[in-house]
């Protein structure tokens, strides 16, 4: 059993007291009591909806080894026998432990934001850096305020190297968080309309993600992206920082990692790159051109810290999608087949424009139907109208004509599209759930995006109940 932090280090490190028979160290950290495992440590945050000290009971029952609660708390956790180790705030304590495990380690770091692509680019590095050495990422999307801190304190002192996800939907935010991460490289994949309701115009939002470079190392690099209308302000914003590795990719014959030609497929895609004076072929495991494009960042990234190019290439050709993120399946349906596109986890104009893309992009079965099912796109505020009926245009220019919707700002959309063009729309997702379950035939090819707060995960998931996934569940079609 590998021990993560010993027990003297973690109270040395979160300036906690001990009470109770405490282990000699702990191998995990969780702030979810149902997914505890045994010997790992539960930090009682308190959130938004919920506090920890609410299940420190249940983590205790599942396995935890050791609480992390808070002075004030004390009184009602009542008669809890468990080892604890007990600060002043959990959060701010596992803040301190972050920074410890930074301190401590000799790792490579990477940092990732932007308004699009921050987790494929995220996972792509933590698949790429494999061959090369340990890795260790944040899991799913923690990148915030909680999310940031956790996956620095999980950080085993071996790791060769770290990649880290920083997000944010308000000015401030990233700043104190990258300060915590102090990375080599810092990657800020593009600038757009995400989050558009909490910031004036685009410009506001490249402010606030240029707030990763503040965070650099001495000598550190960073990677923007050369093709984005916000690159000079930005690369302003690095020289101003006295930022001198400043590193671009994309199409534009300036890049330093550029896209020369891409060839897209429905499960596969190939790219040619320019890259170091190399004109590189590069096949990956997943399709789109946006995802072609993040790659170069995470080619560049991962040869600044330290991997060979050719190494990464090789691992960018059995890179696979991820649920919610682009993730196929394959569904037997009468004599044939349809196949599901999940990109449910999140949405914003830029990222449903590529998903809407590359659905036009897939082939069907003959006499098959490219069918884009849609929901609403949250926090763009005042802009919410134009840029969901602005999702027409690429609709059409994708040759999508079956397209179902769902969600109050969809109406815009619903009254934006042409004639000609087959268009299912409810109010609620779960009416909508009804009807795509009972609706797609064989040979359909159905892409499901949305923000993740609609719920449209929910269509997702009755069409796997619904319908047994082949043999060739969670592959491409």
């Amino acid at each position: 059993m590998t021990i993560l932090w010993t027990i003297d280090d973690l109270m040395a490190a979160m300036h906690g007291r001990p009470m109770g028979n405490l282990p000699e160290g702990i191998t995990g950290i969780s702030i979810d009591s149902r997914s505890i495992g045994k010997g790992e440590a539960f930090f009682a945050i308190k959130g938004d909806r919920v506090d920890g000290h609410d299940y420190a009971g249940i983590a205790i029952a599942n396995g935890a080894t050791l609480l992390v609660v808070s002075e004030a708390k004390l009184p009602a956790l009542g008669r809890l026998s468990a080892p604890m180790i007990v600060v002043d705030d959990v959060l701010e304590a596992m803040v301190r432990l972050g920074c410890a495990a930074r301190d401590r380690s000799a790792a490579r770091i990477i940092a990732v934001t932007g308004s699009v692509g921050k987790t494929t680019t995220k996972e792509m590095l933590r698949h790429v850096l494999a061959p090369s050495g340990r890795v260790h990422a944040s899991v799913a999307s923690f990148n915030n305020h909680w999310g940031v801190p956790l996956t620095l304190a999980r950080m085993p002192e071996n790791t060769d190297f770290g990649v880290f996800e920083i997000g944010m939907n308000h000015p401030d935010e990233i700043r104190p968080l990258v300060k915590m991460v102090r990375p080599h490289v810092a990657i800020i994949t593009t600038i757009a309309a995400a989050h558009l309701g909490n910031f004036k115009d685009l410009g506001e939002i490249a402010a606030a993600k240029a707030e990763i470079m503040e965070g650099l190392v001495d000598g550190g690099h960073v990677i923007l992206n050369r093709d984005n209308e916000q690159f000079d302000m930005l690369e302003r914003a690095a020289t101003s920082l006295g930022i001198s590795h400043i590193h671009s990719f994309g199409s534009n014959p300036r890049a330093d990692f550029r896209l020369l030609e891409f060839a897209g497929g429905s499960e596969r895609a190939v790219l040619w790159a320019g890259i170091g004076g190399r004109t590189l072929e590069i096949e990956m495991g997943a399709p789109g051109r946006h995802i072609a494009e993040n790659a170069l960042a995470a080619i560049g990234a991962a040869t600044l810290v330290g991997a060979t190019i050719d190494s990464v290439v090789a691992a960018l050709g059995t890179l696979r999608p991820e649920k919610g993120r682009g993730a196929r399946h394959r569904f037997p349906i009468g004599t044939g087949f349809f196949v599901l596109i999940d990109e449910s986890y999140n949405a914003n104009p830029a990222s449903m424009r590529a998903a809407i893309a590359l659905l036009g992009e897939t082939e069907t079965p003959q006499g098959g139907r490219k069918i884009a099912i849609l929901g609403d796109m949250l926090e763009m505020g005042e802009f919410a109208g134009r840029v969901h009926a602005e999702l027409a245009a690429p609709l059409v220019e994708a040759g999508i004509a079956h397209v179902w919707l769902a969600g109050p700002e969809m109406v815009h959309l619903r009254d934006a599209l042409p004639e000609g063009i087959h268009v299912e729309y409810r109010e609620t997702v779960d009416a909508l759930t009804d009807f795509a379950v009972s609706s797609v035939t064989a040979g359909d090819v159905v892409m499901i995006k949305s923000s993740k707060g609609t719920g449209c995960g929910r269509i997702v998931q009755a069409l796997l109940e619904k319908y047994p996934l082949s043999s060739m569940a969670g592959n491409a079609a």
